[in-house]
């Protein structure tokens, strides 16, 4: 694919929130844009977990790139997975060996779960990070329930109703205050031999608390709240083992019919192809201006770039992070090849972090302020809903908020393997 009308071309590696917003804000500008994804949509990863316990369906959350990137004459899309870039010739290469040129890179292929040097426990533990993913989930989870109905072992029934949900974070508490939900209310008037009240959530956190990212008074709430709802949590106790039948934790078994992976998470290989030195994480050193050290005219975005912010510790995996380096590259760029103007430092403007627990119930940290309960709940509805993209996926997922809010029913409880 080679250079068009003279304009310098500009590719970007993924469409997540960094890749999408870097994209948006170089339609119609003078140059050519490529962007390339394994995938054909946008997917709105944070409110995954719904899809995961039956409250939306996928394609409330996900959206065509070519959709969203139509009305932009300057950019095209390619449906491909890099394998390789060769930043000499300025070159990335696909899968099925297409190549393609490029003047200015955009790495921004997110990140992935880590399973802390077991990646054998990905098997049987699975997070909700993309669209298969979550279906897996929602298949193992519904599926476990049906195996208890037919079964006439009360022993083997409470095993196929214990749900472990492995890590303490944001996605850990919401797939349990999820769960619960679920469990109490959608699947309760379902069954005839089982009562799917009788669910046993466990919440598994390795550290002292759960959302340690939050302030203590968040966390203590947090805890508060998902007990309230059911759900047993057991923190300071790491899991030493995962397999199909359940989880270790120190000297003790327990046997589950669902297991959650929440727990961390890894950048993607991605940075790998562009043989510089990865932090632990695997996430790629970057200059101020989000060029990667050592490697010229190439950037990386999101969850896989290491950012510091101003205190020194790395820029947290927020889709708020990742949208607003996007914005920024994107405009700079722009500046940049069309006036000549120097590639701005990225300064990163911290608009909250929040996490939903349950109904009438999140939490939200602006850091000089904390909100809990039902008023921070409304404003995580709003936000997210304001952040997916489409007028009639934010339509059709206020909808089914709302009914599931009125009769606690969820309506997406197909088992698709």
């Amino acid at each position: 694919m080679p250079h068009s009308n003279g304009q310098p071309r500009i590719v970007i590696v993924g469409a997540g929130f960094a890749g999408l917003a870097c994209a948006k804000e170089l339609g119609g500008a003078p140059v050519r844009v490529t962007i390339v994804d394994r995938h054909n949509y946008h997917l709105f990863v944070p409110l995954l977990y719904q899809v995961a316990t039956a409250a939306l369906s996928p394609a409330d959350i996900a959206r065509p790139i070519r959709r969203i990137l139509g009305r932009y004459r300057n950019i095209e899309v390619v449906l491909g997975d890099v394998v390789a870039v060769d930043t000499a010739a300025r070159q990335v290469r696909t899968a099925d060996g297409r190549t393609i040129d490029y003047d200015r890179l955009v790495i921004a292929t997110g990140s992935e779960y880590s399973y802390f040097a077991h990646p054998e426990w990905a098997r049987f533990a699975h997070g909700p990070r993309t669209l298969p993913d979550a279906r897996q989930i929602r298949a193992r989870l519904l599926t476990a329930f049906e195996r208890a109905e037919i079964s006439s072992d009360p022993a083997e029934q409470d095993a196929l109703m214990t749900i472990v949900i492995i890590g303490g974070g944001p996605t850990g508490v919401e797939m349990a205050g999820s769960v619960a939900e679920l469990t109490r209310h959608a699947l309760a008037r379902d069954f005839r031999r089982i009562d799917p009240r009788r669910a046993r959530i466990i919440l598994i956190e390795a550290g002292p608390r759960i959302l340690p990212a939050f302030p203590v008074s968040l966390s203590d709430y947090a805890l508060a709240t998902v007990t309230r709802l059911g759900v047993t949590v057991m923190t300071g106790q790491p899991v030493d083992a995962v397999d199909a039948h359940g989880v270790t934790v120190g000297d003790k078994r327990i046997v589950a019919g669902t297991i959650v992976w929440g727990a961390g998470i890894n950048a993607s290989p991605a940075g790998q192809l562009l043989g510089v030195e990865l932090d632990r994480a695997g996430r790629v050193p970057v200059a101020p201006d989000l060029s990667v050290v050592g490697v010229p005219e190439v950037y990386a975005l999101g969850d896989m770039a290491l950012v510091p912010a101003a205190d020194g510790t790395p820029l947290p995996a927020l889709a708020q992070v990742a949208k607003q380096q996007g914005q920024h590259l994107g405009r700079a760029l722009v500046a940049n090849l069309r006036d000549g103007k120097a590639m701005p430092a990225f300064h990163f403007h911290n608009r909250g972090n929040t996490a939903i627990i349950g109904r009438n119930a999140a939490v939200f940290d602006f850091g000089w302020m904390q909100i809990k309960g039902r008023i921070a709940w409304v404003l995580w509805a709003i936000i997210h809903v304001a952040l997916l993209v489409g007028f009639d996926n934010r339509l059709r997922v206020t909808l089914q908020w709302a009914w599931r809010y009125v009769t606690y029913q969820v309506g997406a409880r197909l088992i698709l393997s």
